[in-house]
């Protein structure tokens, strides 16, 4: 009787496995996902000496991260170059002097207006170069333009609207118009124009390879205008926001003229060098006083400080 169950038993069990798995087929039953998988820990081909050790010879990191199979890169050392704007001004306009002083008719304007004539040779064909890839350019309308970028400029200056301004100086000019003013107070005011802008000057160059060419047009400008700078305490440290002073000044205007998005922006100003020298900055110092007891109150009228008069400035 032993026998027979025992292959009764094995048949059974091989009954019931083939329809454990017919019925999985059907059902398409899938075996859950183990939660641990076996990962292989990555191999290091390259383990920094500990610091400190005694008696380890100093070697070079390259050369042992060379010899354990790992190749470093080519370090270059580049500077880079921004060519939407030159780094200067190409033959800068020379003033005469005495400029908006002299009259025409006298010897010395004479001389100044011989000069100009002989300069104007190689501007004539600047401008001539200019026009053929700049189409809408005019040294009439050019003036006046030049002149309402010069007022945008100092505007967007004055209320610290960055972008605006990026749009209207060259990456070369943002730096020095920016330059100092943190923490300060700007107040600029554009009067009136004394003699209407016009171009004296007109250069053309090329940079970093030929064709690549630039236009950059010397604009003169004699007006009225107010600046008055306060420093963080809100004390006057130049000029005068009442009293206008005359300025002329040579704007140097830029454009990139092979890209067709180029605008024209200001790019520098040429400072001849007759011109008079700047005025000191009134810095704002602390003054030491008596030092006051307890329970002894300030007297105000002891520590008055004058106001500082208005001085005569120069852009």
């Amino acid at each position: 009787m032993a026998v027979p169950m025992r292959r009764t038993f094995v048949v059974l069990h091989r009954a019931t496995c083939r329809s454990l798995t017919n019925a999985e087929a059907s059902l398409d039953v899938r075996h859950p996902v183990p939660l641990f998988l076996p990962v292989r820990t990555k191999k290091r081909y390259f383990i920094p000496p500990a610091v400190g050790m005694k008696g380890s010879k100093e070697m070079n990191a390259e050369a042992k991260t060379r010899a354990s199979g790992i190749v470093f890169g080519q370090e270059i050392f580049e500077r880079p170059i921004n060519i939407s704007c030159t780094a200067g001004i190409f033959d800068p306009y020379l003033p005469p002097e005495g400029d908006a002083r002299l009259s025409s008719l006298s010897k010395e304007g004479l001389k100044q207006r011989t000069e100009q004539i002989k300069q104007s040779a190689a501007s004539q064909l600047a401008i001539r170069k200019i026009k053929s890839l700049d189409s809408l350019f005019s040294t009439k309308d050019f003036a006046v333009q030049a002149q309402e970028i010069f007022i945008e400029a100092h505007n967007a200056l004055t209320q610290f609207n960055r972008e605006k301004l990026h749009s209207l100086v060259t990456e070369r000019c943002y730096p020095e118009m920016t330059r100092g003013n943190r923490y300060k107070t700007v107040r600029w005011r554009f009067v009136e124009s004394l003699e209407p802008p016009k171009v004296v000057h007109a250069r053309c160059p090329d940079m970093v390879s030929k064709g690549n060419l630039y236009g950059q047009v010397t604009v003169r400008m004699h007006s009225k205008q107010t600046l008055a700078i306060y420093d963080r305490f809100g004390r006057l440290m130049l000029g005068s926001e009442e009293q206008p002073k005359d300025v002329l000044e040579y704007l140097v205007i830029e454009r990139h003229l092979i890209n067709p998005y180029g605008k024209w922006r200001l790019h520098g100003k040429i400072v001849p060098s007759w011109a008079p020298a700047k005025d000191p900055i009134i810095k704002t110092v602390m003054i030491p006083g008596s030092r006051l007891k307890p329970g002894q109150e300030f007297d105000a009228i002891n520590s008055e400080v004058p106001k500082p008069e208005a001085v005569q400035w120069y852009k």
